[in-house]
């Protein structure tokens, strides 16, 4: 039989333990780890272990602002060598994190290469990057070396690092936090160092400051890629509990490109979003017709220039369709939830605006505090040194006599100490005082270095004994930090909710061109599209349409500004001049009936602008038959697309014009075979939209009305007959009638020129713009036109090849503030009193 085998039989007690609680314990002590020492941030400096190490390691290496960058590689290998021994990779995506000026609102470290990029691009290995702190960061570092932190062993027990850095600057509110520990995350949004200062300082002035109080400094999340959030509710709700959702968006303009094709810029986009994947997810959505109206998407960003996303849309996209698939599609909207989730006294808190900021303070009073304690020791201790070496200057032939007679430096040390009551300290540097020192002028300076010291002490023994005086201290350096340091707010906070946006003022304003062909089609060109000619000239091709099409109405007007369309039933609808679909000089345009509910018997005949509804302004109509009618703008607010009656007509007429005024207006009525009646607005009061009208000019028979015209001193009546021939005349060439009168002549109608089809009152520095049935524009300056007696039958101002005529003529109204300047290369064409195209004028009747 084996013998018995020499296997040693365990010694001990055995506990036996569930196998649910040994992995209960060991998760928990796991998850406590990662939510202390890995994953949340501190409330005090706002940092993680990883990013405080790198700090401190930066700090050890010398890598201050004002010095030379090292390898990133030198820095991960010191922190991972000395204090964080974790993998390397890790470590250097937290130092690139504190790199990035659209990662951090306000960057820690400096960064020297390529450090990503907002397409989630991967910087550089860390063989090829350089860092060092930037001057916030270093402010994280200042006064460590005077015990205002505790320090701890490092993971060898070789060296020492700091549990929290002094942190001069918030750090946590400034540049947030975003973690996921073992049940539970952090995601705290960065804020405006300019207003966390501020309220940092308000709560020293009063600690018993209310949130409400404290968020009329704080206005809310400061992102470093800007955005626009909307509404309040979230924020409060995150500064009241400490969770709340904000919705942020990008920021974009529409710009018109040379082609006369919109697009949308956006040069900001909501934080944390990956740029590059929007693209893409913009173009698969272009590709798989999720969204219309986008013809192509490109991204023209650069570091210098920014973000620059472009949007092209197609010729008649509706701006407002697109944006809302895009924000209800990609990321160019996002929602932020805010969690402030901070470790408080080594363990999780979720804490308010307030809370935030008193822990903060709190930590900067500890750090003052400790500060100045080590600043009054360093004192007291150099001011003892002082006192001896003063001492001895005083005595300098006996203590000179009794270090010779001293057998070594530790008798020396005795006797000193014996004969003048010194301390160790002050003897040692008494005996080590150099021969130089003996000077008179180094006399007066120990004695004035001495008396400087005194001051000092008295100053940081008071700062000690009055909290008061201390936390101002606090405050002073924090404003010093804010006047440094701060800039301004980079995200725009909009109140109301998200469907109150309003996309006009993302509008360029311009003035517009708007055409209607005789069939209905409608379109806005931008008035730059078209270059000046000179009078007499052909014009340009304004619109290719089909062969029994041709251009009845012309006008001119600011994206802004709404435009009423009246139509010759009388009835009226009006839309914003933007929403208009946008054209080039040769496109056909979209058809009146898409836009709005017109019935088929309808044809638009006036066309108003103006800026808003009011009780003050007026829209004056005129009909064919001479009938006119007032009514106040705000009754036409309901209009909108779906129309509603503006004037009740007679059978047989139709509504020929429509003018704005503001109530107690001269006007002036004209009819196609060139009468004129002046005439004041007074006689015409105001009715309902259900009105008939009354007479405002008594036609002859087979005649017809054709314009009304504002009497303005500073303007002149431009008249347009059919075949190009027009002249400009005077308003006081007329004198007031009454109402339902015949009025004056105007202009001598022949088979030459034709009917009077077009008046517009203009200013001589202005353009006109007058277009054919076939489509031909020309626009050319007022200038050029001669001022001529009421029966004179003008100069020729286009050139008409018939059966062509002209449809339509309106002012190009110019910015005061932004004169018209001439197109390069365009000749002007001065007139002379011998002008050769000018019509002789026939006798006054």
């Amino acid at each position: 039989m084996a013998e018995t085998s020499d296997i040693p039989v365990p010694t001990g007690k055995i506990i036996p333990v569930a196998i649910e609680d040994e992995v209960k314990t060991d998760y928990l002590n796991y998850a406590m780890s990662v939510i202390v020492s890995r994953a949340l941030p501190d409330v005090r400096d706002g940092l993680k272990p990883v990013h405080r190490r790198l700090l401190f390691s930066m700090g050890e290496l010398g890598l201050h602002p004002n010095a030379t960058t090292k390898k990133c590689a030198r820095i991960v290998g010191d922190t991972m060598g000395k204090y964080h021994p974790h993998g390397d990779l890790s470590l250097y995506d937290a130092l690139v994190r504190m790199a990035q000026d659209f990662s951090l609102r306000y960057p820690l470290v400096q960064g020297q290469g390529n450090f990503g990029s907002l397409d989630d691009d991967p910087p550089a290995a860390m063989r090829y990057t350089e860092a060092k702190l930037s001057k916030i960061g270093d402010e994280m570092l200042q006064d460590l070396n005077k015990e205002t932190v505790d320090f701890t062993p490092n993971f060898s027990e070789e060296e020492l690092e700091p549990t929290v850095l002094p942190a001069a600057v918030p750090n946590l509110l400034i540049n947030g936090s975003s973690g996921i520990a073992v049940g539970m995350a952090t995601n705290m949004a960065p804020h405006n160092l300019v207003e966390v200062c501020e309220a940092v300082c308000a709560f020293i002035d009063n600690p018993d400051v209310t949130i409400e109080d404290l968020m009329k400094f704080i206005d809310g999340p400061d992102f470093p890629t800007g955005g626009i959030i909307f509404g309040r509710r979230g924020i409060r709700e995150a500064y009241k509990t400490g969770r709340g959702k904000i919705l942020v968006r990008g920021r974009f303009i529409i710009e018109t490109t040379k082609s006369g094709k919109e697009q949308i810029v956006f040069n900001e986009i909501p934080y944390g979003v990956n740029k590059k994947l929007l693209i893409e997810r913009i173009g698969v959505m272009v590709r798989d017709k999720e969204i219309d109206g986008v013809s192509y998407v490109n991204d023209e960003s650069s570091d210098r220039e920014g973000i620059r996303v472009v949007i092209e849309l197609k010729k008649g996209a509706i701006i407002k369709v697109v944006l809302n698939r895009l924000f209800a599609n990609t990321q160019l909207q996002a929602t932020f939830g805010i969690i402030n989730l901070a470790l408080v006294n080594g363990r999780p808190r979720t804490l308010n605006l307030k809370e935030l900021v008193s822990y903060f303070v709190d930590h900067r009073v500890e750090v003052v505090t400790r500060r100045t304690q080590y600043d009054l020791r360093k004192a007291e201790e150099r001011a003892h040194i002082l006192e001896g070496l003063v001492i001895a200057l005083a005595n300098i032939d006996e203590v000179v006599a009794i270090i010779k007679a001293s057998r070594d430096v530790a008798a020396a040390k005795a006797k000193l100490q014996e004969r003048f009551l010194l301390s160790e300290p002050q003897t040692k540097a008494i005996v080590e005082m150099q021969l130089g020192r003996l000077t008179s002028l180094e006399v007066e300076k120990l004695q004035a270095e001495l008396a400087e010291l005194q001051i000092q002490i008295a100053y940081y023994k008071d700062l000690l004994a009055d909290p008061v005086k201390l936390r101002n201290v606090i405050k002073d350096e924090t404003k010093s930090i804010s006047s440094r340091y701060g800039d301004k707010r980079r995200t725009e906070i909009v109140n109301g909710e998200v469907e109150n946006i309003n996309i006009e003022d993302l509008i360029k304003k311009e003035e517009m061109m708007i055409t209607i062909s005789n069939l209905g089609y409608v379109k806005r060109v931008p008035v730059s599209a078209y270059k000046n000619q000179g009078r007499g000239g052909k014009g340009m091709q304004a619109a290719k349409l089909t062969e029994d099409d041709f251009v009845e109405q012309i006008f001119v007007a600011s994206t802004h500004e709404y435009i009423m369309f009246i139509t010759n039933e009388g009835k009226a609808y009006w839309m914003k001049v933007h929403e208009l679909p946008e054209g080039t000089r040769t496109s056909k345009g979209a058809h009146i009936k898409s836009l709005l509910t017109v019935s088929p018997n309808e044809d638009i005949t006036a066309i108003v602008s103006f800026k808003d509804f009011s009780d003050d302004q007026y829209i004056l109509m005129g009909t064919a038959r001479g009938v006119v009618k007032k009514v106040k703008t705000s009754e036409f607010s309901n209009a909108k697309t779906r129309g509603i009656i503006a004037i009740k007509l007679d059978e047989g007429d139709e509504l020929v014009s429509a003018l704005l005024t503001g109530g107690k207006d001269e006007v002036v009525l004209i009819s196609r075979r060139g009468q004129a009646l002046r005439t004041h607005e007074d006689a015409v009061r105001p009715m309902g939209r259900a009105g008939h009208g009354v007479t405002g000019m008594k036609l002859a028979s087979g005649d017809e009305l054709t314009g009304l015209l504002k009497v303005s001193e500073d303007e002149k009546m431009l008249i347009l007959s059919e075949y190009g021939f027009g002249k400009r005349v005077d308003f006081s060439e007329f004198s007031s009638h009454g109402r339902g009168t015949g009025g004056q002549k105007i202009y001598t109608v022949g088979e030459k020129t034709g009917e009077i089809v077009g008046c517009v009152g203009v200013r001589d520095k202005e353009e006109i713009m007058c277009i054919t049935s076939q489509g031909k524009s020309i626009k050319l300056k007022v200038a050029s036109i001669r001022v001529m007696g009421r029966s004179a039958q003008g100069v020729k101002i286009l050139s008409i090849d018939k059966p062509d005529f002209v449809s339509g003529l309106d002012r190009i109204v110019q910015e005061e503030e932004a004169p018209h300047a001439q197109d390069e290369g365009q000749l002007e064409f001065p007139l002379e009193e011998n002008d050769s195209s000018a019509v002789s004028s026939e006798p006054e009747e």
